[in-house]
């Protein structure tokens, strides 16, 4: 149990309830790595701020949708501390000396950050936008963290990650280690346009029901090429397709022949993987359900994850300062 000598650091900004997507990408990692590693989980409502800093109801309900979320897919908070970033103030203490070590033009290059301006029409970018790398750094290293579940476009965040806690060890002393990141799947979609996504509104949530789960999946797109019932198809470039390959594995390979061949109708395929689809979501369903019965029980899994990662750290900026110098005197 936890006996991993590697920590992991991991989470989500709180800006809505979580998707297939978020389960493809990283939280189906995290529910098999949890037994085997020290995990911590982060509700990430100051970054949400980076882009949703005028709904802050929006932001505080989603640090406990977002919770019953985790808990639905099967984070166990006895195995996995769950924590608001928010409430330990070290990560703030720990990002401000970051900051330290980077520069603006590095950040406006990061490819995440210019994707992200450029999806959202950011023209001129806000302090804490352009340094949101710079806060994800420290979330990583003020546990210690060794390893990050993550989606591949996190990557140049975990870069500057590893930048920034190798500056920091070559200037004072190799207090902190360097993270390394686990990509997982990329999910595309409903509309065949990037990635699924809450902000493209091109997603299914984790609590759909069965019926909007079939909903959703009729008013996705499909092979433009292919007009009537019987013409060929190139479930390739389909995005339903691509929910076979991950929801109906063992039968991806029927699927694409028949498509090939046009002997099944997009309707039927798409009918198909919403049925998957549900049946992967069933457990999820029930597993929330129980919580949201629960609310006292899910407030106190917040708070003893909160205790908890406050006190690494706690013990982390102790020897950050002492590293530094500044550390004078304890109070």
């Amino acid at each position: 149990m936890n006996m991993n000598k590697d920590v992991i650091l991991t989470g989500d900004r709180t800006t809505g309830q979580l998707h297939l997507g978020h389960y493809v990408g990283s939280l189906r990692s995290r529910v098999q790595l949890q037994n085997e590693y020290k995990t911590y989980i982060l509700l990430a409502d100051v970054q949400a701020l980076t882009t949703h800093y005028d709904q802050p109801g929006l932001i505080a309900d989603s640090v406990h949708q977002v919770t019953l979320d985790y808990l639905a897919v099967g984070i166990d908070p006895n195995q996995a501390t769950l924590f608001i970033q928010s409430m330990i103030p070290e990560i703030a203490e720990l990002t401000v000396i970051f900051s330290m070590f980077v520069t603006v033009n590095t950040l406006r290059h990061n490819p995440t950050i210019k994707t992200e301006a450029r999806d959202r029409g950011y023209t001129d970018l806000y302090y804490g936008f352009l340094g949101y790398p710079v806060s994800q750094a420290a979330d990583i290293a003020f546990c210690k963290a060794t390893l990050v579940p993550a989606g591949e476009d996190q990557i140049p965040h975990v870069e500057t990650a590893r930048k920034l806690v190798r500056r920091f060890n070559e200037l004072y002393a190799p207090v902190l280690p360097e993270p390394r990141i686990l990509t997982g799947e990329r999910l595309g979609g409903l509309d065949g346009i990037g990635k699924m996504s809450k902000s493209m509104g091109n997603a299914i949530s984790l609590n759909a029901s069965p019926d909007d789960v079939h909903a959703k999946l009729t008013k996705a797109k499909t092979d433009p090429a292919r007009v009537h019932r019987t013409d060929p198809g190139h479930p390739d470039i389909c995005p339903v397709f691509a929910y076979h390959q991950l929801f109906r594995k063992e039968y991806a390979e029927e699927i694409h022949a028949s498509c090939s061949q046009g002997s099944i109708g997009c309707r039927d395929c798409k009918h198909l993987a919403g049925t998957a689809i549900n049946d992967l979501l069933a457990p999820f369903r029930e597993r929330r359900t129980h919580y949201e019965q629960r609310e006292n029980e899910v407030k106190e899994i917040l708070i003893e994850g909160t205790r908890q990662a406050r006190q690494v750290a706690r013990e982390t900026m102790l020897e950050v300062r002492e590293a530094m110098g500044i550390r004078y005197f304890d109070l």
